[in-house]
């Protein structure tokens, strides 16, 4: 059973909302950050990217950038100011973006499920990611942007949250990107957290770096604490639930700068031994098993010839598995694409307009254009206790970070 809890969030009041809410602090380097916090002193970037405000170059996990995380974020609570909830709550978040509409519920989940499996991951964390927001959630005492959860849909579920969404909200905005953000404060509690124990299973599907440091950072507190009871707040971390109905996962791309020292025909010929190519492809595959490549100004499409030997095994069978292995790795030489910096990502919201400029500008060489990894795959994988490979999903629209704030 799912084990969500009440919390009294720190928030923005309703006329502040949409200057304090910013795009979550990992979909953004240092100097698009900047650039989207410039003028506007109640950014919740200044809080979560803290370097934006220190000199040019300053280590970004220094000790000085979280001292000025916690220096703005208490001018934050103070100039803006940040409204403390009388009493605890949840509340359902609605997102708009174009066509796309997804419904969930913002509550507090269980660290110890978490630890205990019972909230199902498909990605391993980095250890330096972990340091950082572990780190900054410690000099905060607050998780400031939830984690993006999803469950298997339930109609009663889905009634209750809509029945929501016929009330007075407590926040409604549009972002500079277009997407509509609304907010309601839930009044009945009890038939809520009793719904979702129903819920059997819950699964991470963006955000694993901020549930492993809400881990770490309970185990840090868990010591500190003289009379631990497992009932304080930082046994318990924000998130977002989301039925996998309404998500979208869109494609996750990738350029990379160089052919391994191979000619654009020798290239093509190493990859006719386990794909048929074709020229002037459509620049998105039309449906799985299928890549389009882009090379020397054309698009090439790619689908994994029949004498091929075939993929065994759920994340073998993923489109983004097939590549690495018979493609990326064979061929190019990339073995790690964690580590390996002849390789880069192109989230699909970019399109694959973005793939052709970065060809097209030579800062890469070839493109490779993906279908989307399903919602259905990321469920199958994460109930078979596998691990999908790197930057195989890209959700969209986005949360927005500093709407709600968790404190502990």
């Amino acid at each position: 059973m799912a084990n969500i809890r009440p919390f009294s969030a720190l928030r923005p009041p309703a006329e502040r909302v949409e200057e304090v809410a910013s795009v979550p602090y990992d979909v953004v380097n240092t100097a698009e950050a900047q650039a989207l916090a410039a003028g506007n002193p109640l950014s919740f970037l200044h809080v979560s990217r803290p370097e934006i405000d220190l000199p040019e170059g300053t280590g970004i996990h220094t000790d000085i950038v979280y001292r000025q995380a916690v220096e703005s974020f208490n001018k934050l609570r103070q100039s803006c100011p940040l409204v403390t909830e009388e009493a605890p709550s949840i509340y359902v978040y609605r997102l708009i973006m174009g066509s796309q509409e997804q419904i969930g519920v913002v509550a507090c989940c269980s660290v110890d499920e978490y630890d205990n499996d019972l909230i199902k991951k498909h990605e391993r964390t980095r250890r330096d990611k972990e340091d950082d927001r572990t780190h900054h959630m410690m000099v905060l005492r607050a998780q400031t942007g939830p984690v993006f959860l999803t469950y298997r849909a339930r109609r009663d579920i889905d009634t209750m949250v809509m029945e929501i969404t016929m009330t007075e909200a407590l926040f409604d905005f549009t972002a500079p990107d277009g997407v509509q953000h609304t907010v309601w404060r839930v009044p009945d509690l009890v038939r809520f957290a009793e719904a979702f124990r129903e819920v059997p299973l819950l699964y991470i599907a963006d955000g694993h770096h901020r549930a492993a440091s809400a881990s770490r950072a309970r185990g840090e507190m868990r010591e500190q604490s003289f009379a631990h009871t497992g009932d304080e707040e930082y046994n318990f971390f924000l998130a977002v639930m989301f039925p996998d109905e309404q998500l979208k996962i869109l494609a996750y791309n990738r350029v990379v700068k160089d052919l391994n020292g191979l000619s654009s025909a020798e290239f093509l010929a190493k990859v006719r031994e386990n794909f048929d190519v074709t020229e002037s492809a459509n620049a998105a595959p039309s449906g799985p098993k299928q890549w389009s490549v882009y090379l020397d100004g054309r698009w090439y499409g790619l689908t994994l010839r029949a004498d091929a030997a075939q993929p065994d095994g759920i994340v073998a069978s993923l489109d983004v598995s097939l590549l690495q292995d018979r493609l990326l790795d064979p061929i190019l030489g990339i073995k790690d694409v964690r580590t390996d910096k002849r390789i880069d990502f192109v989230g699909g919201i970019r399109g694959t307009e973005e793939l052709e400029r970065l060809v097209n500008e030579g800062k890469a060489t070839v493109a490779f254009s993906l279908c989307p990894t399903t919602v259905e795959d990321l469920l199958a994988v994460s109930d078979a206790g596998e691990i999908m490979p790197p930057k195989s999903t890209w959700f969209e629209p986005k949360l927005r970070d500093g709407l709600l704030i968790h404190t502990f």
